[in-house]
């Protein structure tokens, strides 16, 4: 089996859908299905379902992880000549849920070191520690629990979520508002899978209600911008207080102990991380993200 063959399989095995692999892949979809009839053939088991949709089945889960770890190997040891000596930092690649709230450590990151490259990837927490153990990405913060097998982690913020409303809102002048009372609000807030979604789902069905939600969103700023101008309400961190770019809005603390998140930063116990990797973790670990500052030395 060769890597073309690995690569083609494991996005294949990301999609799920022959089509949509081919046309990410720019191959066609015949030569493709063949690429992983052979490989099937080889290993003497399919890793597809074919029963109307393509699915993963086990034995196809099985073998994805040690083709990300055996690609991840091979892209470690690519980067780790990249980064001898004399040729510089490397590169970092950081993966967040977003990215509003990061501007201000990775402006000061690239003003310390800028000759390390920097490759951001947003994706949702779901994602974060496969692409960890695949090493396609080096370091992820994450809002909500990832799967910690194999990485190690360092917690930066414990934080109260709020309610932000609109200006002139009938709620904007409390001080604190209880779930209860927010069950007839129509709510704005991030898609299934996103720490909002999940907080928000987690709070109201402790108490056996069902939020009222009317858009459903996955950029934070623009859902700040919809809340701003009166079309609903939704929950805001309150590290987003620090974006220099955030709507004007009323916000509310929320009558529940449980209303929190907590941002946690992740990264592959057993990798070689580049020097550009490293820099970033110290800066992320060290970086006051109560004031949106640097700690004093």
């Amino acid at each position: 089996m060769d890597l073309h063959a690995l690569t083609q399989f494991l996005t294949v095995a990301r999609l799920q859908h022959l089509s949509r692999a081919a046309e990410e892949l720019h191959v066609a979809q015949p030569s493709l299905s063949r690429t992983i009839a052979r490989l099937e053939s080889e290993l003497g088991s399919p890793l597809f379902d074919r029963g109307g949709r393509l699915r993963l089945n086990d034995t196809g889960r099985l073998f994805r992880g040690y083709v990300e770890r055996a690609l991840g190997e091979l892209e470690a040891g690519r980067r780790a000549v990249a980064e001898a000596p004399g040729k510089g930092l490397g590169t970092v690649r950081l993966a967040s849920e977003t990215f509003l709230t990061f501007t201000a450590p990775l402006a000061a990151y690239k003003r310390a070191h800028p000759s390390a490259e920097v490759e951001l990837h947003q994706m949702p927490a779901a994602d974060m520690a496969r692409h960890l153990r695949a090493q396609r990405i080096d370091l992820c913060v994450a809002s909500q629990p990832i799967s910690t097998e194999g990485l190690e982690s360092a917690p930066l913020l414990d934080e109260a979520v709020w309610v932000a409303t609109s200006l002139d809102h009938p709620l904007a002048g409390r001080t604190s508002v209880s779930i209860e009372e927010l069950a007839d609000q129509p709510f704005i807030t991030a898609r299934s899978g996103h720490w909002q979604r999940r907080l928000l789902d987690r709070l109201f069905g402790g108490r056996c209600l069902t939020p009222k939600i009317v858009c459903e969103g996955d950029e934070p700023s623009a859902i700040a911008e919809l809340i701003s101008a009166g079309l609903g309400i939704g929950l805001i961190p309150a590290i987003a207080r620090q974006a220099a770019s955030h709507a004007p809005v009323a916000w509310i603390a929320v009558d529940s102990p449980d209303c929190r998140r907590t941002l946690t930063l992740h990264w592959r116990a057993d990798s070689h991380l580049s020097s550009a990797a490293r820099l970033m973790r110290t800066t992320i670990t060290d970086w006051n993200w109560v004031t949106g500052e640097p700690h004093e030395p």
